[in-house]
């Protein structure tokens, strides 16, 4: 037998919750090096796979692992990784490390333990942040449905605690933080607890369709797959599509994608940054992912009939994310109002059904971590210094703290996808992708860029620059432990956004896969002539092959 590899990645951080949250109270800082040692060995791992991976190798997954579990039910403990499950996985293992490093502070014991100020458990702190890891790694290496329906839902329970038990220090009345936090964590669970019961409902009506057609039930999403190619499947239509809206619901909760986006600005900024980075650049991203994998896949029919609102309401979410961002007075919301924008532009990738929209759109899930990150974590760091979330507490920055100020710009700039920054490329994608089958929609959504250089500008303006204010005028600069969590985000930034091609190469072909199976193919490209011999007239559109035949 080979080395289950893909179990190990998910394995060691699970391992090492269990460790961390072992330890003894007094030993904190064991439990800090403990949980960061688990969280490198796991991108090691994580490497690895990357490594091993064939993007030109045959079949839809590589590294694949398949034992029987609850047999009676046709759950089996699948897993499998293409390529867009590489990068989300790379992805995932790498910032957690920078996660821990960032929240190095934020779960010690508060100096003055007074009776509104509750002691902050550090293990569990971290223990919780290497079980959503675990989590998440296993959703997006499952193959078996059921499977990955347990962690998709598991990955709530560590979150919600992370969320309403681990909050910003920035307010100092700690019983009101702590009622905020309480109720974000709330709402973030019930959203995603409702999204999850409909898929359940979902999953089951899909075994009892597999049973009644293929004589035993199964949830292997390769079996289902190659059976519906092979014609032993068929699902009728309203049928599919019921199913279909089942799993889309769940995971445009996730996602978040307008109307269902109300838990995620709450819950990012009443937790801490490093939460928040958790939360917008690992959880969320199963969502999207998962639309991929799962729905255009198993429903490729009810994928295109859908298609069409589904286009909208991503479209509403670019515009909406970004309005409510430049009205923002939160350092932290903006941020959050920021990634529901750059959550439409992913889905509307997505679902423009072309290869350039859907492989921009997974560069998009990876460029937007890394950048919302750098972002979020440089903004955290400058809340811890000041002690307010407010814009209106800060002003000239730059002069008092220069370092802070050029990681929180380049930072930015990245969520504005300027050239040469790695967002760039796969909004350029996106953008391209979706114009090339919905023109209209595809125009209309760039005005999501304008926006983003309003709000990201006028939030540099007005932290960063003008006169110094006098509460930050004995502001430190960045210290070595944020200077190495920020560096390698940045330099990340700078490569992906001149060479992407190790990425575009990793997932071009799984979304080659997506698109054979939903049928999809890209446009044809027309071109204007002025006159075509046979009777065409002067500036008429047509085809490249028929130019051909004119010549």
């Amino acid at each position: 037998m080979s080395f289950p590899l893909l179990t190990a990645v998910a394995a060691v951080p699970a391992i090492g919750a269990i460790a961390t949250a072992a330890l003894p109270a007094a030993k904190r800082t064991a439990a800090k090096w403990l949980a960061l040692l688990f969280s490198l060995v796991t991108f090691a791992l994580a490497l690895l796979v990357a490594f091993r991976f064939d993007p030109g190798a045959k079949g839809p997954f590589q590294l694949t692992e398949s034992h029987a579990w609850i047999s009676d039910f046709g759950v089996r403990y699948e897993l499998g990784v293409d390529g867009i499950a590489v990068a989300l996985i790379a992805l995932t293992t790498l910032l957690i490390p920078f996660v821990i490093l960032a929240g190095w502070h934020d779960a010690d014991p508060l100096e003055e333990a007074t009776p509104n100020r509750r002691w902050r458990p550090t293990q569990g702190f971290f223990a919780l942040i290497l079980a959503v890891e675990a989590m998440v790694v296993l959703s997006f290496e499952a193959t078996d449905v059921f499977l990955f329906y347990i962690f998709f839902e598991a990955m709530l329970i560590p979150m919600y605690f992370l969320i309403g038990g681990f909050g910003d220090r920035a307010d100092g009345d700690e019983e009101q933080s702590a009622s905020r936090r309480s109720s974000a964590a709330v709402k973030f669970l019930l959203y995603n607890l409702a999204g999850g019961l409909i898929m359940l409902a979902a999953v089951i009506g899909l075994y009892a369709v597999t049973a009644d057609q293929l004589g035993t039930g199964t949830f292997s999403l390769q079996q289902i797959v190659e059976a519906r190619a092979a014609g032993k499947l068929e699902i009728g239509t309203g049928t599919e599509r019921l199913l279909f809206l089942g799993f889309f619901f769940a995971f445009a909760v996730k996602a978040p994608l307008w109307p269902l986006h109300t838990w995620l600005p709450g819950a990012m900024g009443e937790s801490t940054s490093p939460v928040a980075v958790l939360i917008t650049a690992v959880v969320d991203k199963v969502g999207t992912f998962a639309m991929l994998r799962f729905c255009l896949q198993l429903f490729p029919e009810a994928s295109s009939w859908a298609t069409p609102v589904i286009l909208v309401l991503a479209l509403i979410s670019v515009l909406y994310g970004a309005l409510l961002a430049v009205a923002q007075r939160d350092i932290k919301r903006l941020i959050a109002y920021a990634s529901i924008s750059h959550f439409g532009f992913i889905i509307l990738g997505i679902f423009a059904m072309t290869s350039q929209g859907q492989s921009g759109a997974t560069l998009y899930m990876v460029n937007h971590g890394i950048s919302t990150a750098a972002l979020m974590l440089v903004a955290g760091f400058l809340i811890s210094r000041r002690g307010s979330r407010l814009i209106a507490d800060y002003g000239g920055v730059q002069k008092v703290a220069p370092v802070l100020a050029g990681t929180f710009l380049i930072g930015g700039l990245a969520t504005l996808s300027l050239p040469g920054l790695a967002p760039f490329v796969s909004e350029f994608l996106v953008l391209v992708g979706t114009f090339s089958r919905y023109p209209v929609i595809g125009i209309i959504a760039t005005l999501g860029i304008v926006l983003a250089a309003l709000y990201v500008l006028v939030l540099y303006q007005r932290t960063m620059t003008g006169p110094v204010k006098a509460e930050v005028k004995s502001m430190p600069d960045l210290r070595v432990r944020e200077l190495v969590v920020v560096a390698p985000l940045i330099a990340l930034l700078l490569f992906l956004g001149v060479y992407p091609k190790p990425l575009t190469d990793l997932v071009n072909p799984a979304v080659g896969h997506t698109l054979s199976v939903v049928d999809k193919k890209d446009p044809q490209p027309t071109v204007q002539v002025d006159a075509v011999p046979g009777g065409s007239r002067p500036g008429h559109a047509v085809h490249d092959q028929d130019v051909e035949a004119a010549k």
